[in-house]
This record gives C-alpha cells, structure tokens and sequence, in this order.
C-alpha cells in the first residue's frame, strides 16, 4: 500500500486549557502537515504511534490533584478533520487517538484510559499505521465533571510518524474515506 520516503520522526503539538476552565470546555490546537502532504505526487503522512502528556502549572507537574477541582478526568483526541471544539464519536473515521486522565482527587490517584488503545498502529512495515491525506491534525482537549485547578494544564500530543508515498489508487480511496467522515 505505502512506501516510505523518510524513517519515523516525531511532531509534537500542545494546547493549553485555561486555570478554572469549567467542565466540559474544549481546546483545539492544529499541526499543520502542508510540508509533508503532497497532493500530485501522492505524499501522505502514516502515523505509527501517538503518546499523550499531561503538566501543569510554571513547574509543568504531574501530581494529579494538581489539574482538576475534585474528581473527573482530562479528556483529549486526535483528528485529521476538524472537529472544533468537540469531541468525535468514536467511530469517527477521522479519529486517530484519543485518551483520558481518569482522576481521583481525594487519593490523589490518576489512571491513563483510551479509547483507542493501544495508540501504537503496528510495526514499522505501514501495514497497519494510519493514514493522512490531510494537510492538518487537530488535537482537542478538555476538563470533564471537575473543573481546571488553579494553574493552566498543558496537554502534549507527541506523534511518530514518516512520510510516505500511496500509489493513485490508495490515495483516493483514503480521500474518499476521510470526506465521506466529514459528512
């Protein structure tokens, strides 16, 4: 299906939820992929594996009290269409990852959950990575039942990834999948 014109490099992009966020709010940030997607000669991006960080604050912490008020969960998704600021089902064809911080404010405990797991897309022969025809990622994040803590929480999606060239056939038939998603 792909070959692949360069090795596995990672990008990485980081949205930022506001202190005292209320539940429910949503942040997008984009990853502009223009450099790597290339239309006439069939240049695509294959993501092999996706890696998410939660910090917050000036010190960039990880102690779970620290992110939200109470108990609740740090919700986030990756997409090549844009989504705004909401979730995707997930059954979303334009869902690439996603994941959650489940956390337990009272024991300071914090477990990683997704929905997609693992977000490793197979081995490094693109037989099973994903696919992007899009010249954008979207990552969207956000507090859920509790509400952001005192300090801005910092979400990093770090993504593996290699460009690849798709022969005319694998090409469309991806661009046909991605837009009939988007409907």
């Amino acid at each position: 299906m792909a070959k692949a014109k360069t090795g596995s490099f990672y990008l990485t992009e980081t949205v930022t939820i506001p202190a005292a966020s209320a539940a429910a709010t949503r942040v997008q940030g984009t990853l502009d992929l223009g450099a790597y997607v290339n239309v006439p000669t069939g240049q695509a991006i294959a993501i092999e594996s996706v890696d998410w960080i939660w910090q917050a604050g000036t010190t960039l912490q990880q102690s779970p009290n620290g992110f939200i008020t109470g108990n609740g969960a740090l919700s986030c998704q990756l997409t090549d269409l844009n989504p705004g600021t909401a979730f995707v089902r997930g059954d979303n064809q334009s869902l690439i990852s996603s994941g959650a911080l489940a956390i337990d404010d009272a024991n300071n405990v914090a477990s990683h959950t997704a929905d997609l797991y693992p977000d490793n897309f197979g081995p490094a022969n693109l037989s099973e990575a994903f696919m992007v025809v899009n010249d954008t990622l979207y990552v969207v994040a956000g507090p859920d039942v509790g509400s952001i803590a005192g300090n801005d929480v910092f979400l990093t999606a770090r993504i593996r990834a290699r460009v690849v060239k798709l022969s005319s056939e694998d090409w469309m038939a991806i661009a046909i999948q991605s837009t009939a998603s988007d409907n």
